[in-house]
């Protein structure tokens, strides 16, 4: 197969998983606020389906929590926007290369790509050729009778164990970031999220 996978680089506002989906889905990098709309108009719509259990927190208060452009998506967002798009998407994480499938289970034709790792969301593409110009890029592929996308697969996992093996990955339990807003550091998760929700600094990069 002629081309390259290549990792598009979505901005670290909290919002990146949202825009990475309008990137793979809709070639754009700035959906988040419209994606956030469409969550929270699903959630709403099915109470019974999205109750506290599933949420962790009241039907209500998670819509108006997810329509906050400070707060992150993760598994139920996923799988509210394969759904919105008809799409799986395939979630890969850099430090297990775990692939997780969002959309599996309703036979959709075609799927997209991203790539997490740890702490952000980037949209994966095929390109024809290594730094080629973004209008070039691939990012729905056919999933054929086998579920899977044929070469694309192998190749995209194979991108994903080299960015393990460059550990360009983050361990959320005991990671040492530093924010690259005002150059505090701090251990783990919960941290980074504690700092990021009290100064909303989101641009973390983490140091050894």
């Amino acid at each position: 197969m002629e081309g390259a996978i290549v990792r598009r680089v979505i901005p670290s506002d909290n919002s990146c998983l949202f825009n990475a989906v309008g990137y793979v889905m809709d070639h754009s990098k700035l959906k988040a606020s419209e994606l956030r709309q469409v969550i929270a108009a699903a959630v709403a719509s099915d109470p019974s389906m999205f109750s506290e259990a599933i949420l962790g927190k009241p039907n209500a208060e998670y819509c108006s929590w997810i329509l906050n452009p400070e707060k992150w998506g993760g598994a139920i967002e996923l799988s509210i926007l394969a759904d919105y798009y008809g799409r799986e998407i395939a979630a890969y994480d850099i430090q297990t290369t775990r692939c997780d499938l969002y959309g599996q289970e309703k036979n959709y034709r075609e799927r997209v790509m991203l790539i997490y790792d740890g702490l952000h969301y980037d949209a994966l593409a095929m390109s024809p050729a290594e730094g080629a110009p973004e209008e070039f890029d691939q990012t729905i592929f056919v999933v054929d009778k086998d579920r899977t996308i044929g070469a694309v697969e192998r190749l995209a996992l194979n991108f994903v164990k080299e960015q393990q093996r460059k550990r360009s990955f983050t361990n959320t339990a005991n990671f040492t970031l530093r924010c690259g807003v005002c150059q505090i550091g701090v251990i783990g998760q919960k941290e980074a999220v504690d700092h990021a929700q009290a100064t909303g600094h989101a641009n973390f990069q983490e140091y050894k």
